[in-house]
C-alpha cells in the first residue's frame, strides 16, 4: 500500500468530517492507485464508482494541499473527469 495513498485517505476523511457524501468517487492517481470515497468516508479501493476524477501525483497533492484548484486544473486537463459530473460537483463542495 502506498503512503501517498494512506495519507489521501487521512486527509479526505478529515476534510470530509461527518458529512454523509451521498454517491461514489474515485480518486485515480496516476501510477499510485485510487482512493473510494461514499457515504463511509475515504478507503483505498478500486471498486467501481459513480465518478472518476484522474490526475498525477503532483497535481492531486496540489488540489489536497489546497495550491490547485480543482475546477481549473480541469478547465486545464490536468484532471479529468469521467461519469456523473453532479457526483463531482457535490464532491468538491462537501470537500471545501
Amino acid at each position: 500500500m502506498s503512503d501517498l495513498l494512506e495519507q489521501a485517505v487521512k486527509a479526505l476523511n478529515k476534510k470530509l468530517g461527518h458529512v454523509g457524501f451521498d454517491g461514489v468517487a474515485k480518486f485515480l492517481i496516476t501510477d499510485k492507485g485510487s482512493v473510494i470515497i461514499d457515504g463511509n468516508g475515504a478507503r483505498i479501493s478500486n471498486a467501481d464508482a459513480d465518478v472518476t476524477l484522474s490526475a498525477s501525483v503532483e497535481v492531486f497533492q496540489a488540489i489536497m494541499d489546497g495550491d490547485q484548484n480543482p475546477t481549473s486544473a480541469f478547465m486545464t486537463g490536468e484532471l479529468s473527469i469521467n461519469g456523473d459530473m453532479g457526483i463531482a460537483l457535490k464532491l468538491a463542495g462537501n470537500l471545501q
